[in-house]
């Protein structure tokens, strides 16, 4: 199952509990990019340089580790990631490095090599136009920018961090803009593709309309 949509909408949220709806397992490709910005920025790689952020990328150990639940844990070079690939810095950066062709085309075939054996739900941008177009169920999950941005505030203050709508919501403005202008694989939904506008609705909604995609397509 593919899942595609903007940056803020939930992805990694519903994509987890259709998951465990439909036993199987998760992977926020987000993540993936997330943890090559992270890197880079530690490295001290340079974010405008593509050369460069191949060779990253490339003298990079990615793992994935069963942890538990639907979703594996993210490895690179045998450390474990979670809450440092989740910063706004580290965002910002990921948004600079996700409009590399190559960089897109790295990540495309190691998220098709996790996901040839099926049974999984994949988030991202591209995954139902790009990485998996043929993929059973293709989901196309929106929000206004302004429901997203509080969705986050109110993930960030969840967490006890400092959280600026104002702020969010530029930045969403401007990545929903790059994501879907970039000349590289943009932020569409997929033609045969399910649009479904999560604006008013409950996380539990969303999960209960997926679901149903999900056994209608399998019938």
């Amino acid at each position: 199952m593919a899942i595609d949509g903007p940056a803020g909408v939930g992805k990694s949220t519903v994509g987890r509990m259709v998951a465990v709806r439909l036993n199987y397992s998760f992977i926020s490709t987000g993540k993936m990019y997330r943890a090559l910005a992270w890197k880079a920025l530690n490295s001290g790689a340079d974010l405008e340089n593509e050369a460069a952020l191949m060779k990253t990328a490339l003298g990079t150990r990615w793992e994935f580790r069963a942890a538990g639940g639907p979703e594996p844990q993210l490895c690179v070079d045998g450390r474990s990631l979670g809450a440092e690939i989740t910063d706004e810095t580290v965002g910002k950066a990921t948004s600079a490095i996700s409009r590399f062709a190559a960089v897109r085309k790295f990540m495309c075939e190691m998220q098709r090599a996790i996901g040839a054996e099926g049974g999984v739900v994949m988030e991202g941008r591209d995954i139902g136009t790009n990485v998996f177009p043929d993929a059973e169920v293709k989901v196309y999950l929106d929000a206004s920018p302004r429901a997203r941005a509080r969705r986050r505030a109110r993930q960030l203050e969840g967490r006890g961090l400092a959280a600026d709508s104002a702020k969010i919501l530029d930045f969403i403005v401007k990545r929903d803009r790059q994501d879907s202008q970039r000349k590289n694989n943009p932020l569409k939904k997929a033609d045969d593709g399910h649009y479904l506008d999560s604006t008013d609705l409950s996380i539990k909604q969303v999960v209960e309309e997926i679901v149903r995609l999900a056994k209608q397509e399998s019938k």
